[in-house]
């Protein structure tokens, strides 16, 4: 607790003396040419936990996270070509930390890239495309089932083809096949000394998808109202270093959403079906296929109240479904594989109890937002399992008899950001929460306590 109350006052110290009320941006100061664009962003962040989740985790732990990127593009008229790197380290763990590859990468190319950027349109007259080709990062939509994952130490990135085309009035057009890149190191001693080891493409696991984005497809009746439709599917096999579960999916899916106004309702709905194949485990003995069929809603109905602060006010329900019999050929746990889930869930990193996958989550959000500089949120779910007899994932706890409930517990999060200096530097804090229900007490094996208590306080300085 002493450390977390020292970075908070160090944080403090430094707001206090930022006097500089412009931006300040790297390629100003260093005089680039036009067709040269140079940006990034330097990280520190601090995370201490009470409590443990993780089956055979006990304590407390702590995390100090400093992440870079630099990214330099050149546009050479028809073509842009682009590097970006990317730097990410960690300090203060010890041997029960929940440390991996997405928390240290130590300095590595998370783009190297090829960018069309002058292509026809898909949409007729004013619409354009761009075709982007080699290692990149890939956002698209609510980001549910693709995305960069910012807030992580190290954002995740893949090495193919991303078409994007855009029409004037906001329809989007997006096809991707790629494959992910394996982050090195992924050992402990690695990890936890920093060690330099380059990230390696995954050429045996492949991700292609289609999305559509229709913008305003009701103006009359609710205005403001867009839609999508989307398709994304998922082939891998075994290679000699990175062993799979031979997972084939196809997963459909749609949203409605219409983003918060002042003195409007807001939506957003999405869901999608996955169908396929898959072994129970990524065991090379394990030749037993089973079929998948999983699904995923999210659903909110949020309300911007046009008064100071702009308070907006949600509920929101998180669905992913959960195996019903875990010794049947059928495998119907729905799975988070390239989406985020904080925006969403929780806090992640070394806390984050919750997960896309066999989860029933009602709960709310409220919002606000009284200037420019800074807004905050929080937000509360009451957590079951899906399914009584599937695992707590992100705990990797379960029982199979189903005895132990469906409770999770209930869980609070919350985050306060403020820009500093504008557009330049940010500070962030934020804090968790998880109140165990009768799953999380009862479960074989499970945590001791209460409960646990998580925060975090973090500064970006974006050039």
């Amino acid at each position: 607790m002493r450390r977390i109350l020292w970075a908070f006052a160090l944080m403090a110290h430094i707001c206090s003396v930022a006097e500089a009320e412009e931006a300040f941006r790297l390629r100003d100061a260093v005089d680039t040419p036009a067709w040269l664009t140079l940006k990034g962003e330097t990280r520190v962040r601090y995370e201490t936990l009470q409590g443990q989740v993780r089956a055979g985790g006990e304590g407390g732990d702590q995390l100090l996270l400093f992440r870079s990127l630099l990214l330099a593009e050149a546009d050479t008229g028809p073509v842009s070509f682009g590097v970006e790197v990317q730097d990410s380290r960690t300090y203060l763990a010890d041997a029960g930390t929940p440390l991996s590859s997405s928390i240290a990468n130590p300095l590595d190319f998370l783009q190297l890239y090829a960018r069309i950027d002058e292509l026809p349109g898909v949409f007729g007259e004013g619409s354009s495309s761009k075709l982007t080709l080699g290692r990149q990062t890939v956002s698209i939509g609510s980001k549910r089932q693709i995305e960069r994952v910012d807030f992580a130490n190290v954002i995740k990135s893949y090495t193919g083809a991303h078409f994007v085309s855009t029409a004037e009035r906001g329809d989007e057009l997006h096809l991707v096949y790629v494959v992910p890149t394996a982050r090195y190191p992924d050992a402990r001693p690695a990890l936890d000394d920093n060690e330099l080891s380059g990230d390696e493409e995954q050429w045996e696991r492949r991700i292609w998808g289609v999305h559509y984005r229709r913008a305003d497809i009701l103006p009359a009746m609710a205005p403001g109202l867009w839609g999508e439709v989307f398709a994304y599917g998922l082939e891998e096999r075994d290679s000699g270093d990175f062993q799979t579960p031979d997972r084939s999916y196809f997963a459909p899916g749609f949203r409605l959403y219409r983003k918060p106004v002042s003195g409007q309702w807001d939506i957003d709905l999405e869901g999608a079906l996955r169908r396929g194949s898959r072994y129970a485990s990524n065991d090379p003995s394990d030749t037993q296929s089973l079929e998948v069929e999983a699904s995923m809603l999210f659903a909110a109905f949020g309300y911007t109240f046009d008064t100071p602060w702009q308070p907006r006010f949600a509920l929101e329900y998180y669905y992913a479904s959960g195996d019903e019999d875990p010794f049947d050929l059928n495998y119907d746990q729905h799975e988070r594989l390239f989406g985020s889930r904080r925006t969403d869930l929780n806090n992640t990193s070394i806390h984050g109890p919750l997960t896309p996958a066999n989860l029933n989550a009602p709960g709310f959000r409220v919002e606000v937002k009284p200037n420019a500089r800074w807004d905050a949120r929080f937000y509360y779910h009451a957590a079951h399992l899906a399914s009584k007899t599937d695992s707590w994932v992100i705990a990797k706890l379960r029982d199979p008899s189903g005895q132990s409930g469906d409770f999770i517990g209930h869980t609070l999060d919350g985050r306060a950001r403020y820009w500093v200096l504008p557009d330049s530097l940010r500070l962030e804090l934020g804090a968790s929460a998880l109140i165990y229900g009768e799953f999380a007490k009862d479960v074989p094996g499970g945590p001791d306590g209460d409960g646990t208590l998580f925060g975090y306080a973090q500064l970006t300085f974006t050039f």
